[in-house]
């Protein structure tokens, strides 16, 4: 019985899940199921024996599906999204939305079943899952602008699958393999084309403004889940089919580092917490890009870190919104004297976030630092380090200050409902029990996160515990609070204002945009003026037609006898004389 269970794919159970809820009234059973689906989950990945297993297998239409790859990649990725769905369902025990109930449990399930897929056809299948089932979690919303930037988000995330399917096609015409692995290359039509669709979803430079339109449009749980699978489920992709290309490396590069801008003035903390997820994907990408077992090993480490201590910010403020009923900066302040328990939560996860030694983002990100100085990147490095403390400044000191104790708005609310606290309570330990050091002979809970990577042996010799190792992240983190400290003493920080701030998103929502008003406007006239010229050409011929067959026209006229006896005996020749010449 038990062996029959490695086949079994941890994503059905919460698929499984998500459409019978869609189909139950009941608000109890819902999230019964929401809590024990990636429990069961959770028993059939931990079920598999170690190693490499390939099962799952599915017979359709001549093709071959291959649902369960489980390897060292996909053990660390399909955990995390595990824990992540159990977190999330924790959260929104609270919340009476069938829908919204439904689709977050069919989108966790869809991110498992595409971490889990052994080929590309089984990949695009979870692929455009995960985009259509994720949109409700914005649209729950019910706001005009909610709706929009759903559309939007949708459109975007299908012209991804699309890419992908394509991209898939060309890729097994060429090789004859629908294999998701290794094979993948940009230098190919079909592999560049994946790479672009798991870029879009990823959030690369330029592609990226989906995620900080819709993300803060969601709802306060829509939020939290949103923020776990999709860009974490293309950082897997990449790791599997482009890990050490070299592009990548400084693709990433530019993702840490641009959003430190947009964050510092944006005023919507959970669009600062969006740019902020941005800066840390980039960490994971230049990981991928540099390709040693020691860079995916960073990559796969922070990626598991940053779900969780990610998600905790974001129950942080959708706890705030959802008894202040906004995140503008410029409008909250105070709130640790009321909600003093978020406040520790979040004030734990923007430690982690900022990689403080003993938080779980110190031992992650140190191991994408070392591998990019290792192979001699060092203008990458230095980019690097400058994202890492401007995390810690829009992160890590600017979402709990501006939130908790900035300028008091004399918000005098509750605390978030005891199934917020318990989800951010279980987050907030995973992210100190995580970053743990070795102590008293007792391995430190980072040895865990380390035996969790593709390879557990190059991780746990890596030094993380050095004294140069901490005295330098420190020095880096205090330099950075000192300059908020100064430029907010000197009143120099940016003030929080309503605002909007320009994003290259301008590009096609106002440049584009006018430009196909224009080429609307033209092909309009175009097609008037030849619109015109058919009319007057109608006009002209069927006047001519109208003189010659009309009552009155040229045909109807009568011909005198004479006239008539002339044609006749002209015809008659014609006849003749073919007659005479033809053989």
């Amino acid at each position: 019985m038990i062996e029959a269970l490695y086949d079994v794919s941890p994503a059905w159970p919460v698929i499984i899940a998500g459409l019978i809820a869609a189909a139950v009234p009941n608000h109890h059973v819902r999230k019964g199921l929401a809590l024990i689906a990636p429990v069961l989950a959770g028993f059939l990945w931990f079920n598999v024996p170690s190693g490499v297993h390939t099962g799952g297998i599915i017979e359709l239409g001549g093709f071959t599906l291959e649902t369960f790859r489980y390897d060292g990649l996909s053990r660390i990725w399909g955990l995390i999204f595990i824990i992540a769905a159990f977190i999330n369902a924790l959260y929104g025990l609270h919340s009476r939305d069938r829908v919204g109930d439904a689709s977050g449990l069919i989108y966790a399930g869809a991110g498992l079943g595409a971490v889990f897929a052994g080929d590309l056809l089984s990949l695009f299948f979870f692929w455009e899952l995960t985009a259509i089932s994720s949109v409700f979690l914005i649209w729950g919303s019910k706001t005009n602008e909610a709706y929009k930037a759903g559309l939007r988000y949708l459109a975007i995330h299908v012209l991804s699958g699309v890419m992908l399917l394509a991209g898939a096609v060309i890729h097994s015409a060429d090789t004859g393999s629908w294999a998701f692995d290794e094979s993948l290359s940009v230098n190919t039509l079909g592999g560049f084309l994946i790479f672009l669709a798991f870029g879009i979803k990823c959030a690369f430079p330029f592609l990226h403004n989906w995620l900080q339109d819709a993300y803060p449009k969601a709802t306060v749980t829509g939020a939290v889940v949103l923020s776990a699978f999709t860009t974490k489920l293309a950082v897997y992709a990449l790791a599997r089919g482009y890990a050490g290309t070299d592009m990548l490396i400084w693709i990433g590069a530019v993702m840490t580092a641009f959003p430190v801008f947009f964050a510092v003035v944006e005023n919507d903390l959970r669009k600062v917490l969006s740019y902020s997820l941005n800066n840390q994907l980039g960490f994971m990408v230049v990981g991928i890009g540099v390709g040693t077992e020691l860079a995916i090993n960073g990559a796969a480490a922070h990626a598991f870190v940053h779900i969780i201590y990610k998600a905790l910010l974001f129950m942080s403020m959708g706890a705030v919104l959802y008894r202040v009923g906004t995140v503008k900066a410029s409008e909250l302040g105070g709130l640790f004297k009321t909600m003093p328990a978020t406040a520790i939560f979040c004030i734990i996860g923007a430690a982690s976030i900022s990689a403080f030694p003993l938080f779980s983002g110190f031992v992650a990100k140190a191991m994408t630092l070392a591998a990019v100085a290792h192979e001699g990147h060092y203008i990458v490095w230095f980019i690097l380090l400058f994202a890492s403390a401007g995390v810690l400044e829009h992160s890590g000191i600017k979402i709990p200050y501006f939130a908790f104790f900035a300028h008091d708005k004399g918000h005098r609310v509750r605390e978030a409902p005891v199934n917020m606290l318990m989800a951010m309570g279980i987050a907030a330990l995973m992210c100190v029990y995580l970053g743990w050091p070795d102590m008293f002979g007792i391995p430190g809970g980072y040895r865990a996160l380390y035996n969790l990577t593709p390879f557990p042996e190059v991780a746990n010799e890596y030094p993380m515990w050095t004294f140069d190792h901490v005295v330098g992240q420190m020095q880096l983190l205090l330099a950075a609070l000192f300059a908020f400290a100064f430029l907010v003493r000197m009143k120099w920080y940016p003030d929080e204002k309503r605002s909007i701030n320009l994003d290259f998103d301008w590009v096609y929502r106002r440049a584009l945009d006018g430009t196909a008003r224009w080429g609307h406007a033209m092909f309009g006239r175009l097609w008037a003026s030849i619109g015109n010229v058919l009319a007057a050409a109608r006009t002209r011929i069927g006047g001519r037609l109208f003189q010659a067959f009309s009552p009155m026209g040229a045909i109807s006229r009568d011909i005198p006898s004479g006239m008539l006896a002339i044609w006749t005996s002209a015809l008659l020749a014609i006849v003749l004389i073919i007659a005479y010449i033809a053989p």
